[in-house]
């Protein structure tokens, strides 16, 4: 069996959560003889059940057993971690039902806690599968919402600055997330199924009592979750290190239960168990000759630490007990698309114990009166109102920030779906880590807590972004970008923005602040330099190689008023004052008549020239592309209109606007572009060139910016088929297309969109990295051009 890529990205980010805890659990004295302390619950010790949290802990079964029950064995089930895997828990069970088979308690770790949790709210197999299957589990697991519902500055960082790697500073430190996912989707998910429970529950009082294990990620000790919130206690044993951030319950650090007891039969027969039905669907060890990788090696020491405790339990099961083991092929615990074959191969493993299984069930009517008499004492009367709300945040984000978004007053009734989904929009605006709710107390006294926490990675967030061409003939460039972010500097929303460029011919910085006046409005007063290396080319469109080359440098400062579009982009409209310069850095080569019908070739000096003036502007932007890179479908726009308001020499109006529309179907995909500017009104000569084309889906075939006039019209048609996906690993995305391109760019206005054409034709392979998308092509033009290039980073 092979690793997939998140396994291999997975297994390095977590095999070092796993050596911690192992040591950890290594240097604990030895279980027999520690001192018993309380079970850890997700809201609250349980005094009346004091238990030791180590691999040892002893429950005493305080659940006496139901009338229906009195007269056969408590059965109860045992399901382990292994990440997408564990969809076979649902064939499972649904097997269980059909075989009438009781489920008397349930105790399950990772994966297993989910499924398990989930039964024991008192929802069915078939119910389990229908509410996992109508969400998109990527998605879901990987904490993805639609990048259309993002708001526009989210969506701005986002297509500047693809580099997947979140990192921030504070406190004179570079920080990173604690886990690669923080699991706010996952969680809204478990309250969505479960809200009917209250948040300070018995687990022993559920329809079916349920366990879920966890471990102290300080000491390594096993940690039993039997009360409190479900959803926190399911979400913190599934916490794998690296990949879903650790759970904060009762002032400890807990991460996924499978580290030290993935398969937690041990509990179940503490629960009370007279039989036990285990089922482990763990990732079998590879072959020393399929390891040919440090990724191979690291992931399967993760395994073999696991399988350790696993063994370990598998030792303990009676000749009575029913071991399940389902054929997942090479199903990874990273597929979290792939539930039908999950739950096939959970079904196929209890019918082939279908004879072992079938000595435990009981008369349909029996069974029937179980189901009834499943317990739901503790499930919120329908139409529970709020009565108080209380909201504490962590970081720099104010609580009035939470209130605003909290569609939700006293007197209301409790929707935690609703309440989940508005708070979710604090995730998505990038302000908070996480976002989680509760929901307590006594009636009368129902309180609904909100607890946010900012990212701990800030409060100084950065953003990075690369970008290298080449066309493998010495013409090239490349550029890093970096953005940095301080929201929240003061209580009424005041961030500040930095936007640093720095490449072989780009150098700029943009610095702004943004204060919010009126709801999402803003004003944002703005500074900003930019410099650019512009090379000079010969009208001859054969000749690649420039023949002068000047320095372009626009200086701004102004100030903007931003008004949101809902989530679908935002106007700008402002007043700047605009210092625009160049200079050349050689000498233009030219032809000289010397005035006897002879010519000759000499060079001649470019004067610098400037020009300042104070400019009105006014921008739409529009983004609805479900991603910048590769988009599938969508729309976006991006438009400004600039006005001259003083009358000097050299001042001059602009407009400017481009715009890309995606549709698919199936794996094939088509966007087309098109790109529109120009001066208007009033033109005293500016002193520069402002549009450029040529280069990477710019006129493919041609050098980067070959062509630059004060006008230009472009148009593109891309074709593409996505020929795999992954929701991480080095490669997330391989695509192969090609594209059609027309436009040119021209000095005058009465030349403008009246020819002539240059046109290129383009195939091309590319792939979204951690790092950016990538772009290897070929591309040709009329007239033998031709180009082979190379681009890393986007330039749509």
């Amino acid at each position: 069996m092979t690793d997939s890529p998140l396994s291999h990205r997975l297994a390095s980010l977590a095999l070092l959560g796993l050596l911690l805890v192992s040591a950890a659990r290594a240097a604990q004295p030895d279980p027999a003889a520690a001192t018993a302390s309380p079970v850890v619950a997700s809201g609250a010790a349980v005094p009346a059940r004091p238990l030791p949290v180590s691999t040892a802990t002893q429950l005493a079964d305080t659940r006496a057993p139901s009338a229906s029950a009195a007269h056969r064995p408590r059965i109860c089930v045992a399901l382990s971690g292994g990440g997408a895997r564990g969809y076979a828990h649902i064939g499972v069970l649904r097997e269980l039902e059909r075989l009438h088979v009781p489920v008397d308690c349930i105790a399950g770790t990772s994966m297993g806690a989910v499924i398990g949790g989930l039964y024991a709210s008192g929802m069915s197999a078939d119910q389990i599968e229908h509410a996992l299957s109508a969400n998109n589990l990527n998605d879901v697991a990987f904490d993805r919402d639609p990048r259309e519902d993002w708001p526009q500055s989210v969506r701005d960082d986002n297509l500047a600055y693809p580099v997947g790697m979140p990192v921030g500073f504070g406190n004179g430190q570079l920080k990173m997330p604690n886990g690669f996912v923080q699991g706010n989707k996952l969680t809204a998910l478990l309250r969505a199924n479960t809200g009917q429970i209250p948040s300070d529950v018995d687990f022993d009082r559920l329809p079916i009592p349920y366990r879920a294990v966890a471990t102290d990620l300080e000491t390594g000790d096993r940690v039993v979750l039997s009360h409190g919130s479900l959803p926190q206690a399911i979400r913190a044993s599934m916490a794998v290190p690296g990949l879903f951030a650790p759970v904060k319950i009762d002032g400890r650090t807990l991460i996924d239960g499978g580290a030290v007891s993935n398969l937690p039969i041990d509990i179940a027969r503490q629960m009370g168990a007279d039989i036990v039905i285990a089922v482990d669907i763990g990732t079998p060890l590879n072959r020393a000759d399929q390891i040919t990788s440090m990724a191979g090696v690291t992931s399967q020491m993760m395994r073999l630490m696991m399988n350790r405790n696993v063994l370990e339990q598998k030792a303990t099961l009676r000749p009575t007990d029913v071991l399940l083991e389902p054929d997942l092929g090479d199903l990874s615990f990273s597929d979290f698309g792939a539930m039908d074959q999950g739950v096939a191969a959970g079904t196929a493993s209890a019918q082939a114990h279908s004879q072992q299984l079938a000595a435990l069930s009981i008369a349909g009517t029996q069974y029937a009166a179980y189901r009834a008499g499943l317990s739901h004492e503790t499930f919120l009367p329908p139409g529970t109102r709020i009565d108080r709300i209380e909201i504490a945040t962590h970081g720099n984000v104010p609580a009035s920030r939470v209130r605003a978004a909290l569609h939700a007053q006293p007197g209301d009734v409790y929707d935690p779906a609703a309440i989940d989904h508005s708070l979710g929009i604090l995730v998505s605006a990038d302000d908070f880590e996480s976002v989680s709710h509760s929901f307590t107390g006594p009636p009368g006294d129902r309180v609904l807590s909100v607890d946010a926490s900012a990212k701990s990675w800030g409060p100084n967030l950065l953003l990075f972004g690369l970008a290298l061409s080449t066309n493998f003939d010495g013409d090239g460039a490349f550029a890093l970008q970096i953005g940095h972010r301080l929201p929240w500097i003061t209580e009424s929303g005041l961030s500040w923005r930095n936007d640093i460029v720095l490449g072989s011919r780009d150098l700029g910085w943009r610095t702004e602040l943004r204060q919010p006046v009126f709801g999402d409005v803003y004003v944002a007063p703005y500074a900003g330099i930019r410099r650019n290396d512009i090379n000079l080319y010969s009208d001859d469109v054969t000749n690649s190689e420039p023949i002068a080359k000047y320095v372009q440098q626009d200086v701004r400062a102004g100030i903007d008023i931003g008004v949101p579009l809902g989530n679908w982009g935002e106007v700008r409209a402002g007043v700047a004052q605009v210092w625009t310069s160049y200079k050349a850095r050689s000498s233009i080569l030219a032809m000289t008549d010397n005035g006897n019908g002879d010519w000759s070739f000499g060079t001649t000096q470019v004067t610098p020239e400037s020009t300042s003036q104070a400019v009105g502007n006014v921008g739409i932007k529009i983004d609805q592309l479900d991603d910048p890179l590769f988009p599938r479908h969508g729309f976006y726009l991006d438009s400004n209109v600039q006005v001259s308001l003083t009358q000097s020499d050299g001042s001059y109006n602009l407009a400017h606007a481009r715009g890309l529309w995606a549709a698919s179907h199936g794996i094939f995909s088509v966007n087309a572009a098109i790109e529109v500017g120009g001066k208007f009104g009033a033109d005293r000569g500016a002193p520069t060139y402002v549009f450029n084309l040529g280069g990477f889906q710019r006129l493919s075939a041609y050098a980067q910016d070959q062509f630059s006039g004060d006008y230009i019209l472009y148009g593109r048609t891309t074709g593409f088929a996505q020929l795999s996906k992954a929701d991480t690993g080095p490669l997330r995305g391989v695509f192969a297309g090609a594209s059609l391109e027309a436009g040119n760019v021209w000095t005058w206005s009465r030349q403008f969109a009246r020819g002539p054409w240059l046109t290129s034709a383009s195939v091309f392979v590319g792939s979204t990295t951690m790092i950016g998308p990538v772009y290897l092509g070929f591309a040709m033009a009329p007239r033998g051009i031709y180009n082979v290039y190379f681009q890393l980073g986007n330039r749509f």
